[in-house]
């Protein structure tokens, strides 16, 4: 199974005693000897005894075929063995490690999870078989100053600080919960410490050493250790915290924007609260995680990478904060662009008594690259509008942004650029040029071709042969692009496509169907592209609203 389905070459290093409800322990192959868990103390208490009649045949076959595979690694031990002499427990060990670090085989254990068995041989495994940090190559980050300069870090307790925030918690207890990987030099309570990524200080105020669900004080963590710290303010998932005078960025983390969002409300009004606090919290620990209240439905919005992700967000807030709550059906996050060039003059003209409002600016609009996001940029000269007043414009250009003129989705690779203008000395102010860039935005953006965007996915399935004709044709009914196909051991195929994920609801449920449960899928966005004009047509008369200029 594992040769056929994953590929590997496996090394049996370990003979179970026993099975299901009767398993007992395990045959070390090694020291050949039978570990057996005796009691019901959770598998805290083993002991070594001899191997059961039963099992010394298969015991001594297996290790026979052990030690056949590991001399392959070392002339000096293969010859010995041709000479029939076997290699010792030790020598064994450092064969596993040599083997197991280059990939020529991976060694097999056995255990049960339920009952605690198997435990401490799989860690004495991990420590004698797996690499240690020593034998890594150096921590490579760059210089927070200038990113391309590259820094490395030994693994070693005299070097300076640098650990990796990997994850953030929330603990009814402690609050916020900082968890940190050390990757070198030491870090003590109470000392201050550089967050590389925002430029600020954080004071380490406890360092608490997780144990499951128990934690314990300590005033020291030292290189290689995984530790948790309370109390931080500026730090989220993904941050590197270093030594204030050694500066450097160990990884940068980019979270890609939300692609798919649902409105949710509270199922009472004491779980408005609630919600908003779980909420907080939740997106302090995801940064691919948003929320936000939208005051024209009078409702609060979530946003994630797809349908599990937001599922499991509504599970959490239910578990973790006890909050009920209702929640709508999944919405694409589209994008709004434009595909021609448009210039287009504005004037903002207003006389009510008093003093009057007068603005007169011309834009011009341009497509950018995809992935450009929105620029603005000033080729004002001889003073037409003047200095003062172009802020004005910029602010009033970006407030349009996040709601473009197809359907009120957030406008993207787009540049707008200030060509010209007039004023009036007395009836000008930034204010009314901040009129006039909204509605040089408006008109500006319908004469310039505006489209639609749409989230495509990368979607990667794993099917068994013979259901390929049905992954492949459900794929093409919805809309998707098939890129590629490659086998995997086990006669499985994998078809890489591209899909748009407003065709992806509900995916898993109908593949596992086609498939009688035995194909799996994993998405991530790849791009935004153009969404076909009859769904764009679609869209926007169900989104459209009067704009009044």
């Amino acid at each position: 199974m594992i040769v056929a389905n994953l590929g590997a070459k496996p090394l049996v290093v370990q003979l179970p005693v026993g099975a299901e409800d009767s398993f007992q322990g395990v045959v070390d192959l090694l020291k050949m000897k039978a570990v057996i868990w005796t009691g019901e103390e959770l598998g805290a208490k083993f002991a070594y005894e001899d191997i059961p009649a039963d099992l010394q045949e298969p015991a001594e076959e297996y290790r026979t075929q052990m030690i056949e595979t590991i001399v392959e690694l070392d002339d000096k031990a293969m010859e010995n063995y041709l000479e029939g002499i076997e290699p010792d427990e030790e020598t064994m060990k450092k064969l596993i490690r040599k083997g197991t670090i280059s990939g020529s085989f991976v060694p097999v254990l056995c255990g049960s999870a339920f009952k605690n068995k198997g435990v401490q041989p799989l860690l004495d495994a991990v420590v004698d078989y797996l690499p240690s940090p020593i034998e890594l190559p150096p921590m490579k980050g760059s210089d927070p100053e200038n990113p391309e300069t590259t820094i490395e870090r030994l693994a070693s307790d005299d070097e300076p600080f640098a650990g990796l925030a990997f994850k953030i918690m929330s603990d009814p207890f402690v609050g916020s919960l900082t968890f940190v990987r050390v990757y070198s030099g030491k870090l003590t309570a109470g000392s201050y410490v550089l967050n590389a990524n925002k430029g600020k200080k954080e004071r380490i105020g406890r360092l608490l050493e997780m144990h499951a669900n128990s934690r314990e004080d300590i005033k020291l963590a030292l290189t290689g250790d995984i530790v948790a710290l309370a109390g931080l303010k500026d730090t989220i998932t993904g941050e590197t915290l270093c030594d204030p005078e050694k500066p450097i960025v160990l990884e940068r983390m980019d979270f890609p924007d939300p692609v798919i969002k649902v409105a949710i409300e509270p199922k009472t009004k004491a779980d408005v609260d609630k919600m908003a606090i779980g909420l907080i919290k939740l997106a302090q620990e995801d940064p691919s995680f948003h929320f936000s209240r939208d005051e024209e439905i009078n409702q609060t919005v979530i946003e994630g990478m797809g349908e599990l992700h937001l599922e499991i967000i509504v599970d959490r807030l239910k578990r973790e904060f006890k909050v009920e709550a209702n929640v709508g059906a999944p919405q694409v996050n589209y994008r709004e662009s434009i595909s021609k060039v448009a210039e287009v003059q504005y004037v903002h003209k207003k006389q009510s008594g008093g003093q009057g409002q007068f603005a007169d600016i011309t834009v011009r609009f341009e497509p950018l690259e995809p992935g450009s996001g929105y620029e603005f940029k000033s080729e004002i000269k001889g003073g037409a509008v003047p200095k003062e007043y172009i802020p004005g414009v910029m602010k009033g250009l970006e407030e349009c942004m996040s709601n473009g003129v197809l359907a009120g989705y957030p406008v993207v690779d787009v540049r707008a650029a200030l060509v010209d203008g007039s004023y009036h000395d007395v009836d000008s102010s930034v204010l009314a040029f901040q009129l006039a860039a909204r509605g040089a935005f408006r008109e500006g953006m319908r004469k310039a071709g505006p489209k639609l965007l749409e989230p495509i996915m990368k979607v990667e399935v794993v099917t068994p042969e013979e259901h390929l004709g049905d992954v492949i044709g459900d794929l093409n009914s919805r809309r998707g692009q098939i890129n590629s196909f490659s086998d995997k051991p086990g006669g499985l195929k994998v078809v890489d496509a591209l899909v748009p994920l407003a065709e992806m609801f509900q995916y898993v449920s109908t593949l596992r169907g086609m498939t009688k449960g035995r194909a799996s899928y994993t998405m991530q966005l790849a791009k935004f592209d153009v969404v076909p004009q009859h769904i764009q047509n679609q869209i926007s008369s169900a989104k459209q609203e009067p704009v009044t200029a």
